[in-house]
Parts: C-alpha cells; sequence; structure tokens
C-alpha cells in the first residue's frame, strides 16, 4: 500500500475544518475584540478624569498653604481682628500617626491570626467567621464612630484618642484579616507537607514556613488597611473630640487630619477653608506613601524570595 492509498488523517481534516471556520469568522471577532477594547480604553479615560480633578484641585488649592511651619506648629484660631490667623496642623498630624500606629498595633496580630486561622482550619466555625470578616468589610464606617462612642467614649465619659483607636481598629482587623487568608492560601502546599514530613508541628509549620513566604502579602494588607484607616473621617468623628495642643496621651482628647479637614471646611473664615486644602493635601500625600512603601517593600521581598 503507498502513501497516496493510505484514508485521509481525520485529526488533519478536523484541524482544517476549525482553521476554515476560525478564517470565516476571524473578521467578526476581530472587530469586536478591538470594540471592547476601545470601550474599556474609554471607560478607562472617564474614571481619571474626577481623579485627575481632585488631584488638580487638591495640589493647585493646598501648595499654598503648605510650608515647614504650617506642618510643625499649632493651630491658631482666627479673630474678627486677625482673620487670616491659621497657625499650624502639627498636632494634628501627631494625633494622626499616634491614633493609627496604636490602631495597627492592636489590630495587626489579631487579624493575621485570624487570617491564619480561615487560610488552614476547614470547619463551619471558620466558615462563619469568614462571612462575619466579609460583613464587617462592608459595614460603613459611620457605624464603627458611632460603636465606639456608644462603648468607649459613654463608658469613659470624655472624648478620647483611644475611641479613635478601637474604631479604627475594628475597621482594620477585617481588611488585614481577607489580605492575610488570601496571602496564606497563596502558598504552595508542597512547603507545608514538606514541614510536616520533617516531622514539625502543625504550628511550628504554620510559624516558621507559612507565616514567612506569605509575609509579603500580609505586609501590603496592613500597608493598605493602614492608608484607609488614617483617611476615614467618620469613624473618628464622633468620638476624639478636638484639640489645639500638642496631646500624646490617647486617653485624652486629640486631633487628626480627617476631623481638622472636617472643621475648617465648614469654618466661617476663608482663611480656614483655604487652609483645608493644605489639611487634606497632606492627608493625601502621607495615604499615598503608605501605599507606595507597601507596593515597595512587598515587590522586594518577592525578588529576595526568589
Amino acid at each position: 500500500m503507498t502513501l497516496t492509498e493510505l484514508p485521509p488523517d481525520p485529526i488533519i481534516e478536523r484541524r482544517q475544518i476549525i482553521q476554515a471556520r476560525a478564517a470565516k469568522t476571524l473578521m467578526r471577532r476581530t472587530i469586536v475584540s478591538r470594540t471592547f477594547l476601545g470601550l474599556l480604553l474609554l471607560a478607562f479615560v472617564i474614571a481619571l478624569v474626577p481623579l485627575i480633578s481632585v488631584i488638580y484641585a487638591l495640589i493647585s488649592k493646598g501648595i499654598s498653604s503648605i510650608s515647614w511651619t504650617f506642618l510643625t506648629t499649632l493651630p491658631t484660631q482666627p479673630s474678627l481682628i486677625a482673620q487670616n490667623a491659621i497657625g499650624g496642623i502639627g498636632n494634628a498630624i501627631l494625633g494622626t500617626i499616634i491614633i493609627g500606629g496604636l490602631a495597627a498595633l492592636v489590630a495587626v496580630p489579631l487579624a493575621v491570626l485570624i487570617g491564619l486561622y480561615l487560610a488552614e482550619s476547614i470547619s463551619r466555625t471558620a466558615d462563619f467567621l469568614r462571612a462575619i470578616i466579609e460583613i464587617m468589610t462592608g459595614l460603613p464606617s459611620i457605624l464603627l464612630g458611632v460603636f465606639a462612642y456608644e462603648y468607649v467614649v459613654l463608658r469613659m465619659k470624655s472624648f478620647s484618642g483611644l475611641a479613635g483607636i478601637v474604631a479604627l481598629a475594628v475597621l482594620m482587623v477585617p481588611v488585614i484579616a481577607k489580605a492575610a487568608e488570601i496571602a496564606f492560601r497563596g502558598v504552595p502546599s508542597t512547603l507545608r507537607e514538606a514541614g510536616l514530613a520533617l516531622g514539625a508541628r502543625t504550628s511550628k509549620v504554620s510559624r516558621g514556613v507559612i507565616l514567612p513566604a506569605a509575609m509579603p502579602g500580609v505586609i501590603t494588607g496592613v500597608l493598605l488597611s493602614l492608608a484607609r484607616a488614617l483617611g476615614e473621617t467618620a469613624p473618628i468623628l464622633l468620638v476624639i473630640g478636638a484639640t489645639s495642643t500638642w496631646s500624646w496621651n490617647p486617653l485624652g482628647q486629640m486631633s487628626a487630619l480627617p476631623l481638622l479637614t472636617y472643621n475648617y471646611s465648614g469654618s466661617q473664615y476663608q482663611s480656614q477653608r483655604d487652609a483645608a486644602w493644605g489639611v487634606a493635601l497632606t492627608l493625601v500625600f502621607m495615604v499615598m506613601v503608605l501605599s507606595l512603601t507597601s507596593r515597595f517593600v512587598s515587590a522586594r521581598m518577592r525578588r529576595e524570595r526568589r
């Protein structure tokens, strides 16, 4: 039997049929692909318009207020005689750092443990806790302020930075826990199996193998949640009070940049309304630094592990 007498190859025939059908629909698929790509680009440009507008407004209206004195001194209340007296926002920057830092100190260990438990455990309790985390992630932040007011402010009978710490910690826990769970689940199962094969306990493997491997994702989640917490006005608006002095004590009233922005924007004095843009620009800059730091740290740790 010669090669010409062999029956046709069904695989080759099927491939030729597929290629013929693909050639007939190539133009239609190309048009549809380019249409949706154009729509995506248009949506991206539309989304950039409000972002660029806000950034332009912040920089153009707030940069004139930024100075070393503005960032390091105490605020001054304008009066009918000295309506342009503003002073600085040093105490608000200090209060923002203290409240955010202590809130992270409370939230991070708890949230990482919750994320590790959710990633390692398969049980109804874990499913229930995961549902609670999902619900808490979508809660309006003002409810956390009401919670801190009810259980901290009223019981202490005074406004305090501690109430703001509680509110922001509750805000941060579900965000960090969700990011930590995703990071822990992203660790290859072979690492866990290798540790268990060497005779290590599950808790030892989690601390010594899983946690270090997932650290880039955990750190990213922590810094992003902290950046979000620093910019939240609603939770601390009701609970930290207001002070125009240097305050290191979280048990007393404190100032914060979101609260100061809110107060200045509704002031009867034009100088304070103008300064509100400078306060907002300072806050946005702090949040941007934290966000960029999270990206840099995460990328660097991933490169080092490779």
